[in-house]
């Protein structure tokens, strides 16, 4: 990798983390009563999307969709097999119960992303619709079926949100 595509990667990166902790401010202003400065927190997120995305772009990261599909089938199941195991035995090491719940709940979550994932490579040229529901306590996807509760965290089936 060359230094400009390493720091193309760090861009992406900083990006990516950039946004995502915008989005939570954006949250939080919103519960506080802060509408306005929520907006300007989605916004600005917004952009650093947009700033990701251009570098993705130009490291040529972005194929076909097979490709893509195929790309994140691989790294949800390395994430799951290894990270989160890893990140599981480190949080025990230290006694952190909140972050070995966190770790395990996402491991979790990212077998079943690995799985919709393989399923959507073999149904690529179908013209299959379904609704998603994201389980917004740990992120856990259910594909076509609302459930009572959350299989992973246990959380009621208002605490999901729907994707058609």
């Amino acid at each position: 990798m060359s230094k400009t595509e390493d720091v193309l990667y760090q861009a992406y990166t900083g990006e990516a983390k950039a946004a995502l902790r915008l989005k939570v401010y954006a949250e939080k202003a919103e519960e506080e009563g802060y509408p306005q400065i929520a907006k300007l927190f989605r916004v600005i997120a917004f952009s650093e999307e947009i700033h990701g995305a251009r570098a993705l772009q130009i490291l040529k990261k972005v194929k076909s969709t097979e490709e893509n599909l195929a790309a994140s089938f691989e790294s949800e199941t390395q994430v799951a097999e290894v990270a989160y195991d890893n990140f599981i035995k480190q949080a025990e090491a230290e006694g952190n119960m909140a972050a070995v719940l966190h770790f395990s709940q996402s491991r979790d979550v990212e077998e079943v992303h690995g799985k919709l994932y393989k399923e959507a490579m073999g149904h690529l040229m179908e013209e299959r619709e379904t609704t998603y529901y994201v389980c917004k306590v740990c992120g856990y996807v259910s594909d076509g079926v609302l459930p009572d509760e959350c299989p992973v965290c246990g959380a009621a089936r208002e605490q999901f949100a729907r994707f058609l």
